[in-house]
């Protein structure tokens, strides 16, 4: 998928790309990452983790939210300065390296989380938890910033949507891996495609979620190879080469000074930080809530996972090429309107009601997943989700490429990155304390809205160059 109007930097960038297997092998870090997100964020780890590891629903929805904004607080301090690491220090994989270990060591930690655990171990899994996350996004700063040396800077785009894809496939996957051989149903006890488990699991201690940590460290581990084989890293800059990680710091202070002059510009990245961190919310605790709701396990959140990364790697390629017809900011409106209402959707859905008021039959207990009218209509507006959120991350990217002055179109998009995390605890947060002090997971939930609804007000503002 192209992502429209990416103009190139003058004199930067390589004149032809780099081999196909180093571009394979830097799409391949998205592949290595994605279980991460898709398995322990979105649909099988979290909900497992508020629903079964802690005393009740409302808490561990609380104690994770609050986890996922430390996790945002930290990502947003450091990863400006890591970026100015990227930008100044010449090799970026022994960064990886350090990072990669972080990560894998933070998901198999994960295992430990039994059901109704202690505070201590629930301390230690949350820790895990934000060590994890934290290092998968301080090492995409670094490996991001390897993009724009592997091929010339009008295909950056494909690269990066190419990568999105490539992401999104890796987490459907990972997510079919579980479901359809591992994960029982636990009235049948076959998995989702009818099989025996090719693991014989307590399912009483249920370590059918607990796995989900060390197998996604585990596939972290085996697909991030081909990166460090194939990916030709930066030579190490001498002292005067690089000015060191003040200067670059220094640089992109100055490119922050002149960004109220560029309006468009501004008005862009603030609206992105806004809506994204409000769609990543929705990932993190759909999944919770739909938990509460139909009592959904490891199977049914599977199940549930797979049809949402589906549906998004068909909204990629659509939206990619409606992002070449109509442009990126008509892209971003259309998703982001039905991202609200679809979010309105799933919040409409309770044990007993949809749409808010109209009365259904419970999901009954031991029934099949998805059997019950509510499951399905949840499903259909998840989907909904699913399906514009992959049209949103590439049409961001390329919206700002449209908006970027060609000569400091690096530093926007270090920009662009940063407005992804600057505010990544404050939806968690939110919903984190609103859940608290009302005592409602839905009302928690809800807060979600507010950030989409100003997200797509500020990006109306935008001006979008025309194409020439």
């Amino acid at each position: 998928m192209v992502a429209a109007g990416l103009a190139p930097a003058r004199g930067a960038g390589p004149a032809t790309a780099a081999p196909k297997r180093a571009l394979a092998g830097w799409m391949m870090f998205d592949w290595a990452a994605q279980p991460l997100y898709t398995l322990v964020i979105t649909f099988l780890f979290a909900p497992y983790f508020a629903n079964a590891v802690m005393p009740d629903p409302i808490s561990g929805q609380a104690w994770w939210g609050y986890a996922a904004a430390v996790a945002g607080v930290l990502i947003a301090v450091l990863s400006p300065v890591l970026g100015a690491i990227a930008d100044s220090g010449g090799r970026r994989k022994p960064w990886i390296a350090l990072f990669s270990c972080v990560i894998a060591l933070g998901l198999a930690v994960l295992w430990i989380a039994l059901p109704k655990s202690g505070t201590a171990t629930v301390l230690l899994v949350l820790a895990a938890y934000i060590a994890a996350v934290s290092a998968a996004e301080f090492a995409a700063v670094f490996s991001n910033a390897m993009m724009p040396t592997l091929v010339p800077h009008n295909q950056l785009g494909r690269l990066s949507g190419f990568g999105f894809a490539v992401g999104y496939t890796g987490g459907l996957v990972a997510l079919f891996v579980m479901a359809g051989l591992v994960v029982t149903n636990p009235a049948t006890a076959k998995t989702l495609l009818g099989l025996d488990p090719i693991l014989k699991l307590d399912a009483a201690a249920r370590e059918g979620d607990r796995l989900v940590g060390p197998f996604s460290a585990a596939w972290f581990l085996l697909f991030v190879i081909p990166f460090f084989l194939f990916v030709p890293d930066i030579p190490t800059r001498t002292e005067k080469e690089r000015g060191g990680v003040w200067r670059a710091l220094s640089e992109l202070w100055q490119t922050v000074r002149e960004l109220p002059g560029n309006r468009d510009m501004l008005r862009f990245l603030i609206a992105r930080m806004i809506y994204a961190d409000g769609l990543s919310a929705i990932f993190t605790f759909g999944g919770i809530y739909g938990a509460w709701v139909f009592g959904w396990q490891a199977l049914a959140l599977g199940i549930f996972g797979i049809v949402l990364s589906l549906a998004g790697a068909i909204g990629a390629v659509i939206g990619g090429r409606l992002d070449d017809r109509f442009g990126a900011k008509a892209v971003l409106i259309g998703a982001l309107i039905i991202l609200i209402a679809a979010a309105l959707g799933i919040l409409s859905v309770d044990k007993s009601h949809i749409l808010f008021a109209l009365p259904v039959t419970p999901k009954a207990v031991g029934s099949a997943p998805f059997g019950s009218i509510g499951e399905m209509v949840y499903l259909g507006f998840a989907i909904l989700v699913g399906f514009v959120a992959a049209p949103l991350g590439a049409s961001s990217r390329s919206l700002l490429a449209r908006l970027a002055p060609p000569e400091k179109m690096t530093q926007y998009f270090g920009l662009f990155a940063f407005s992804g995390k600057a505010t990544a605890f404050a939806a968690p947060l939110a919903i984190a304390a609103v859940t608290q002090a009302t005592g409602s997971q839905r009302i928690g939930v809800s807060v979600i809205l507010g950030f989409i609804a100003i997200g797509l007000l500020l990006l109306v503002a935008v001006r979008e160059p025309k194409a020439p």
